[in-house]
């Protein structure tokens, strides 16, 4: 069980980890299905930071509530992660399907498994390096 707050800081330092190797990865995006690489630089690796970098800023916000109820009775909800979710990544838009899958369950404290396309592997297993030198167990 991670907090939070350590969720949030891992979710950051991987937006920056993906920032400071946006050209590699735009790189390895275009080599994995053929987009311009302007594209996959400006577009499509500007959008998964700004991903991560959001759910970041929810993953110390997901929370319970307290709901009224008759007489002397508390009534809450609490909030916890589901478990093991697992992603299956189409060919198109690897990297950015492989974040919107990832940010949101990662910042709720799932673990999950990606299973990216045979056909476009290269920038979803470079991402898996990332995650792991930002620090995820």
């Amino acid at each position: 069980k991670t907090d939070g707050s350590k969720r949030r800081d891992l979710l950051l330092k991987l937006a920056d980890l993906i920032e400071e190797y946006q050209e590699e990865l735009a790189t390895l995006e275009t080599l994995d299905n053929g987009k311009p690489l302007g594209e996959s630089k400006n577009v499509d690796l500007q959008l998964c930071i700004k991903c991560f970098r959001y759910f970041a800023g929810w993953a110390d916000k997901i929370m319970g509530q307290t709901m009224p109820v008759d007489g002397d009775f508390m009534s809450f909800t609490k909030v916890e992660p589901k478990g093991v979710c697992a992603a299956v990544i189409p060919w198109n838009f690897p990297l950015l399907m492989a974040t919107w899958k990832l940010a949101p369950a990662l910042a709720a404290g799932n673990c999950i498994i990606v299973k990216p396309a045979e056909q476009t592997p290269l920038t979803a297993l470079r991402l898996a390096e990332l995650i792991v030198a930002a620090g995820f167990p």
